[in-house]
């Protein structure tokens, strides 16, 4: 596994064959209660994002997604976030740089357990909700979650936005990092997501979202919700598990990739 550097960026990169990875959020249910349509998804993603009981899931939610996921030869990562299971991850919360280190760890190291014991393992993390969108550009924060990441393994590469301080935390100490993109979210002039509080923020047209998703695969670019082209350099490809007909959604982005000429692997 190579370090201090995106994963994505080896050889020539206009010489190559387009390839990406298409991702899911998995095992956002608790209890009794179901969310994601976790059988389906593991059917045409090929990684999942596994929540790690902070946000979403539960152990035995968890043991059983990466039983599926191993079975499925699907890559399993941790998703994980900040402690908040009434708000589901998507409330920012004022942490201590240790505090949330401490707690990037615990929820890999749980997760790792029920990977290992299905007969495989965590190969990648990443940040979920406010999380995720707090490390876009808080230098503290991001050096937390790579400071959780690498006491668990120091290997295990960080999937996230291009450009982000959370990315920039992982190649100040030599960590792997994985560049996303999101097939059904809005995106700024900047390259950074459109906020959830905002209209618009989520696409939910299908015809758009295949397209779009071609579009950032082939051609390295989105269109903005002001307009503007914006440059994607994506090596994963983000579908939301909790997006109506999630499934369907992602095997149609699936066969469109692989109509355009696309592969669809994992980069872990």
């Amino acid at each position: 596994m190579p370090t201090g550097t995106d994963v994505t960026e080896q050889g020539d990169r206009d010489a190559r064959p387009t390839v990406i990875d298409l991702n899911a959020d998995l095992g956002e249910g608790f209890g009794r209660w179901t969310l994601t349509d976790d059988e389906a998804l593991l059917d045409v993603v090929t990684s999942a994002n596994v929540a790690c009981g902070f946000h979403a899931g539960d152990p035995s939610i968890m043991r059983k997604v990466c039983s599926l996921a191993a079975e499925r030869g699907v890559r399993i990562g941790a998703q994980v976030s900040y402690r908040d299971l009434a708000g589901f991850g998507r409330r920012a919360m004022d942490m201590a740089p240790d505090e949330l280190a401490d707690e990037v760890t615990y929820q890999i190291g749980a997760l790792e357990v029920f990977a290992r014991a299905a007969g495989s393992r965590v190969t990648y993390v990443k940040p979920h909700g406010a999380l995720y969108n707090r490390v876009v550009a808080d230098e503290e924060q991001a050096a937390a979650v790579i400071e959780g990441i690498r006491r668990a393994d120091p290997s295990l590469p960080v999937l996230g936005l291009p450009g982000s301080a959370l990315h920039r935390a992982a190649e100040a100490v030599g960590s792997p990092t994985v560049k996303e993109a999101f097939a059904d979210r809005a995106y700024t002039a900047a390259g950074t997501l459109v906020s959830r509080r905002e209209p618009g923020a989520v696409r939910h047209d299908e015809e758009e979202v295949v397209a779009r998703s071609v579009r950032m695969a082939g051609e390295r670019l989105v269109v903005a919700i002001t307009g503007e082209l914006v440059p994607v350099d994506a090596r994963s490809l983000c579908v939301h598990g909790d997006t109506p007909s999630a499934a369907r959604l992602a095997r149609r982005i699936r066969a469109a990739l692989s109509e355009a000429g696309v592969t669809v692997e994992p980069f872990a």
